[in-house]
């Protein structure tokens, strides 16, 4: 039997009704940057607000606590880039 989908009801921000959707969300432990994907959530298709139920919180807390499933998971590379502000002004010669 299919399940409901959930009504996350409207965004907090800025009022506008919240749509499901799978997300990849990131998070920072200990220094180290750690991406969940496949979450449930609603997001704001106006702001980009994300929640997720109380249920999906406590199974991502769960996930991150799992030192064992962290250090076997893929790794992927991402590109650091410094934010110069404000930016250098370049005088032609």
């Amino acid at each position: 039997m299919p399940t409901q989908p959930y009504d996350y009801g409207v965004c907090d921000v800025c009022g506008t009704p919240m749509q499901e959707q799978t997300i990849k969300q990131d998070f920072w432990v200990h220094g180290e940057l750690i991406v969940i994907d496949n979450v449930p959530a609603g997001v704001c298709p106006q702001c980009g607000t994300k929640v997720v139920q109380a249920e999906v919180g406590r199974h991502i807390a769960a996930l991150l606590g799992n030192a064992e499933r962290i250090a076997t998971a893929p790794r992927m590379a991402v590109p650091v880039v410094r934010l110069e502000f404000p930016p250098r002004t370049i005088i032609p010669a």
